[in-house]
């Protein structure tokens, strides 16, 4: 199974680098492909991200030579989060349906993983986040009316929004994979703004229910060498634990956060005053 490497440029490098090379080394923009899984290894927190969109045939998670494992969930847990229409995924034989922003998280020593949509015209996109894990935690499904609900910002700010947590030391228990999604209400555009870093933990942004001509400017970078990308709808920024992360799109949109790393805390965050901001 194809799985490239994505290697993390250092802030020095960082500096230097061109869009070409931001967007090559911290944006994956084509990953969703109808019939089809696409997977990427990124060295940091070894973590693994991917799709499947599966149309008129199931689709079965392998294992890619980038983590050399018998199997995918051999030494890792594995987040998924359907951002499609209505589909299923089938964990060793136990099949759990899954609709729109509904998530499934898949436990450490899980052999066989299956993508189904329930119809190939309108199909399931089912995102993939994987971390290396230490520990067995059960499999376990959420929608949206089980995680936690925290509603941040103001319109006057044009950044109000409601964060739902899904996989979380209060939620769905899981090593070290913390996964969840912000939607921001009508009128605002703004996410993450005063920004922020957290150096025990990478992030994982995928962008989606971007309207059809929108796109995101995603900022990143330390706070006093600030570069941004463009990112349109279902593409995903890696943001490594040295950089801010924070948008601004040309209308109302929702992003999943996946976090790994030294602690699952939500609120480990190192603030940057804006004055710090260039």
């Amino acid at each position: 199974m194809d799985c490239p490497i994505i290697y993390s440029l250092c802030p020095k490098a960082f500096e230097r680098a061109n869009t070409a090379e931001l967007r090559e080394n911290f944006l994956l923009d084509q990953l969703f492909k109808p019939g089809s899984i696409g997977l990427a290894y990124w060295d940091v927190d070894r973590s693994v991200i991917g799709s499947a969109v599966p149309t008129k045939s199931e689709l079965e998670l392998g294992c890619p030579a980038a983590i050399a494992s018998d199997f995918f969930n051999q030494r890792r847990e594995t987040g998924i989060f359907n951002i499609g229409q209505k589909g299923c995924v089938k964990i060793d034989g136990q099949e759990f349906k899954l609709d729109n922003k509904e998530v499934l998280y898949i436990g450490k020593g899980s052999r066989e993983v299956v993508f189904g949509s329930d119809d190939a015209k309108q199909p399931a996109m089912f995102y993939i986040v994987s971390f290396p894990a230490h520990s067995v935690y059960p499999t376990v499904k959420a929608g949206i009316n089980k995680a936690t609900k925290v509603s941040l910002g103001d319109s006057a700010g044009a950044n109000k929004r409601t964060i739902y947590k899904y996989i979380h030391p209060d939620g769905i228990k899981s090593c070290q994979l913390v996964m969840g999604f912000t939607t921001l209400d009508v009128g605002s555009v703004w996410n993450t703004m005063p920004p922020h870093t957290h150096g025990r933990r990478s992030e994982i942004y995928l962008y989606f229910d971007i309207e059809k001509d929108g796109l995101v400017f995603h900022y990143m970078g330390p706070a006093n060498q600030t570069r941004h990308l463009v990112v349109r709808n279902a593409q995903v920024v890696l943001s490594p634990n040295w950089s801010i992360h924070s948008g601004c799109g040309t209308g109302a949109y929702s992003f999943i956060w996946a976090m790994g790393g030294e602690n699952q805390r939500f609120d480990d965050m190192d603030h940057v005053k804006l004055s710090d901001i260039m």
